[in-house]
């Protein structure tokens, strides 16, 4: 029987078609991985640990008030894009910074900056703080510990978190790929709310009315527009709650994991304004290295941010949302002044600009009272505790009325 080579195989159209399929279907599962996590890290990003923060905002604007502040930011807000958007179509950019510097010229496209980079940076000292505090009451209801433990204290706890967790989630180049992250998040945040809720039904009858629990606007309106995402809500439970706890830890790991997305911020306006927004490998460690090491070390040396968030809020969120989009979008725009977007441009610019100036006065001559570490008056075993409530309506009331000190700050 004599030899013969065997002739190539030629793969049928048939096969073509399933390898175009496989490889089709495997690029649409790729992008809608991308989409998820482009989801999820929004909503992180917006919701995040912020939901915590806005009972604070409803006390300091008065209740009635403040749902109406809140849908109005929510529509500012959204309209802010929508400028943004159209700025962009006039202005043929892409992005916010290339928008404003388009617009404005360099000038303005360092202001923006600095206020891109002020913004998030100063939200990583508040998670670092937060983390800080938060889980140093979880560790300190394992039972055994002593509490003035080093290793269960605010400043171990913020270098430890850091170093394990806050510092390597934000190395990630790619955002989406803290897609994951950010679902684990959302899911935790989920859970925060349902603990809340829970804790609502069952403390409400003991816990007495204030005086001014429904007036419907306050004289710290202003700061509560600047403030709408600072205020921890589980300052307001007692240590020995384990429900509580629980929700106490579900937060921290929020905080912890929401973390890498506002360094990602600092790190691209770094890179866009010093690198032209390509960055090696190197330097991209560098540079988070650097970021999160500072605001460590700030959050090291601080335990209470409360006026530095109103000035945050006022100084930096005010402009990003307000005036910088507003302004952008009347000097690009040839339409007639009767546009509605013209209209309500010129009509968010300068409440912007109030907001900024008024907001700053209050929040200099008006500080947040800092209630770093300190129990309310009703956790102590002479008035009231969680477990074991043994007080009258009518004593927690005199009492409330001594301390002045309201059950929401």
């Amino acid at each position: 029987m004599s030899y013969q080579g065997q002739q190539p195989v030629i793969p049928t159209q048939n096969h073509l078609d399933d390898k175009e399929i496989l490889v089709s279907e495997h690029k649409q599962e790729e992008k809608s991985g991308r989409q998820s996590a482009a989801i999820f890290n929004v909503v992180n990003s917006i919701v995040g640990s912020g939901i915590i923060g806005l009972p604070y905002s409803m006390k300091q604007a008065g209740f009635p008030l403040g749902i109406l502040l809140f849908f109005w930011v929510s529509f500012v807000t959204d309209f802010s894009l929508v400028l943004l958007i159209k700025g962009g179509t006039l202005s043929g950019t892409d992005s916010y910074q290339s928008l404003v510097n388009k617009t404005f010229g360099f000038p303005g496209y360092c202001l923006l900056s600095v206020l891109q980079f002020l913004y998030p940076f100063i939200a990583m000292i508040s998670y670092n703080i937060v983390t800080g505090d938060t889980l140093s009451k979880v560790f300190q209801r394992i039972p055994g510990i002593d509490p003035g433990n080093v290793f269960i204290g605010r400043h171990f706890i913020i270098v430890l978190s850091t170093v394990a967790l806050t510092l390597p989630l934000s190395l990630y180049r790619d955002i989406a790929k803290l897609g994951k992250i950010s679902f684990i998040s959302t899911v935790l945040t989920t859970t925060i709310v349902c603990f809340t809720v829970v804790r609502v039904i069952s403390l409400s009858p003991h816990i007495p009315k204030t005086e001014d629990a429904w007036v419907f606007a306050k004289p710290n309106a202003i700061q509560a527009i600047g403030v709408m995402s600072f205020g921890d809500l589980f300052e307001n439970y007692c240590r020995d709650d384990n429900l509580i706890t629980f929700g106490r830890f579900c937060y921290g790991v929020t905080v912890i994991l929401t973390y890498p997305i506002e360094c990602f911020v600092t790190r691209e306006v770094i890179a866009n304004v010093f690198f032209g927004g390509n960055v090696s490998s190197v330097f991209h460690v560098i540079i988070t290295v650097i970021i999160v090491t500072i605001a460590t070390l700030v959050s090291l040396m601080i335990d209470c941010l409360g006026i530095v968030l109103e000035l945050n809020g006022v100084i930096c969120a005010a402009p990003l949302i307000f005036i910088i989009p507003s302004a952008c979008y009347l000097k690009l725009s040839e339409e007639p002044r009767t546009l509605s977007d013209k209209v309500m441009s010129c009509i968010m610019l300068p409440i912007g600009a109030l907001v900024m100036v008024i907001g700053f006065v209050l929040a200099v001559n008006n500080p947040q009272d800092c209630t770093h570490g300190r129990e309310m008056f009703y956790c102590f075993p002479d008035n009231v505790s969680l477990t074991n409530i043994s007080v009258s309506h009518f004593q927690l009331t005199t009492q409330l009325s001594i301390l002045n000190i309201s059950i929401f700050q």
